[in-house]
């Protein structure tokens, strides 16, 4: 049966960059560069006529560049997928991070180097995957069509009865950094345990998401350094292209960071930050699973739910991809499935709360 192309508009005032990406799409079969603009200003004028399913737009732009064109086509369409295409600089990274306030859909990094092969491979599968999931059908890329029937019975814990959560581990990816500013604000000042995250990012953009949501918040918000003493009332957020874990070292756990290889094509990987909570926290750990691709976190999230640790995540209509929270709710191991209005004060009565909340014999999405 023949499914209709993607349509793509690209945006870019480099011919170069045009030619590269144009080449990268245009050699997938399920793609079709429909035009190409090399400012906002002609992009604009391009998208009535050529009805793009999804436009990849370009930061720093002559006459008309990202943010603005980005708010224009915003007042008309609220629905057309944009990616932003920026440069892994500190200006790149605020611009993008700009954008997705603006409303966005996501972003992908420029190779940083045109003839450097890995960086180049690394935006074309960035670029392919995020265009047939918000240009196409993003269900078929959220979790397996098999697992996509009602929610299994949830998977029988272990013996360790739930206690207060002692620390909360946060996994998280596409639609994150939106998704982390609506849910910090919700943790006071006195937060009794600590906060670690793991938000698919590269290095530039980590520190300035950072300090971005620590003038949101309550609490201090920092980019993780390896060696700090992990305290009640911060959180710490994995730098960009280094895995975050913790160690207990006697009474104190001890923040660690290094470039092990790659888990889930992810570095920092929730998985690997979920292993080492449970080792270092056992029943008294709480993992939150939000929006995101793929199925990073999951592997975590079963040695956590296995030592009788707690589980919630985001629901699927909150959720800009329901691929992280799809899988952990599709295997069984989510305690409670929430919309990411509601997920701030489930994860603060899970810390607060001295027993296991009663049980249910089926999870629904949206539950409270």
């Amino acid at each position: 049966m023949h499914t209709r192309k993607i349509r793509v508009l690209l945006v870019d005032d480099s011919v170069v960059i045009r030619r590269l990406v144009g080449q990268m799409l245009s050699g997938d079969p399920a793609l079709e560069v429909v035009g190409a603009a090399s400012n906002g200003k002609i992009a604009l004028a391009k998208i009535p006529l050529l009805k793009p399913d999804i436009v990849i737009l370009d930061v720093e732009m002559p006459e008309m560049n990202g943010l603005e064109t980005l708010a224009a086509i915003r007042k008309t369409d609220k629905r057309l997928p944009v990616i932003m295409f920026s440069t892994l600089t500190v200006r790149g990274a605020s611009a993008t991070l700009d954008a997705l306030t603006l409303g966005a859909t996501d972003y992908v990094t420029k190779p940083s180097g045109a003839g450097e092969s890995s960086s180049v491979a690394q935006t074309h599968q960035d670029l392919l995957s995020k265009v047939k999931i918000f240009g196409g059908d993003r269900a078929a890329f959220a979790i397996p069509t098999s697992a996509a029937a009602a929610l299994p019975e949830a998977r029988p814990r272990s013996a360790v009865r739930c206690r207060p959560a002692e620390v909360i581990a946060i996994g998280i990816s596409t639609g994150g950094p939106n998704a982390l500013a609506e849910l910090m604000p919700y943790f006071s000042a006195d937060l009794a345990v600590p906060i670690l995250i793991v938000q698919h990012m590269p290095p530039v953009f980590t520190k300035l998401l950072a300090e971005r949501l620590d003038t949101k918040a309550r609490i201090s918000i920092q980019e993780a350094r390896a060696g700090v003493v992990v305290k009640p009332g911060t959180a710490w957020l994995a730098p960009g292209d280094y895995h975050m874990t913790v160690e207990r070292i006697g009474g104190e756990v001890q923040l660690r960071t290094h470039q092990a290889p790659r888990e889930n094509s992810c570095r920092p990987s929730a998985d690997v930050l979920f292993r080492s909570v449970a080792a270092a926290y056992g029943p008294g750990s709480l993992a939150a699973v939000m929006t995101g691709m793929g199925q990073d976190g999951l592997k975590g999230c079963e040695e956590i739910h296995s030592l009788g640790g707690q589980i919630v995540v985001q629901d699927e209509a909150s959720s800009v991809v329901w691929g992280m929270p799809g899988f952990v709710a599709h295997a069984g191991l989510a305690d409670r499935i929430v919309p990411l209005a509601d997920l701030g004060p489930e994860i603060m009565r899970r810390v607060r709360k001295h027993q296991a909340p009663a049980a249910t014999p089926r999870l629904q999405a949206g539950q409270l």
